[in-house]
């Protein structure tokens, strides 16, 4: 596995996307301490993947991978809050775990990778 810069890297590029998709449903929602968590966790997970391939080291992307991993955990977390707050419909609900969970495997397998 070769990337020559972060953006080449598709958890990166799925992680924008749920970004995205997080700042769009969430835009209206009047709640901005969990808005602001939600928005954050999801940031993290692209800016970790991001500065840890930076780094240049394998030890240290692995270290913030770990840490991006983490952060889309919070982000489904947050997921469950607010389907059972009702600031999420069933849908957005489904599609926002299921993309954590992609993420959260990709990570791993990368993560995996660096270490063999």
């Amino acid at each position: 596995m070769k990337f020559n810069q972060f953006e080449e890297i598709i958890a990166w590029q799925k992680t924008q996307e749920l970004t995205v998709i997080i700042y769009k449903i969430f835009n209206n929602i009047k709640d901005y301490s969990y808005k602001d968590q939600i928005s954050r966790a999801s940031i993290s997970i692209m800016n970790n993947i991001a500065e840890g391939f930076e780094r240049g080291s394998n030890k240290d992307f692995s270290k913030f991978l770990f840490i991006a991993k983490g952060s889309c955990g919070e982000v489904r977390s947050m997921v469950h809050l607010g389907q059972s707050l009702k600031y999420l419909t069933e849908s957005d609900s489904m599609e926002l775990i299921n993309k954590t969970v992609e993420i959260s495997k990709m990570l791993s397998g990368l993560i995996k990778t660096l270490r063999t």
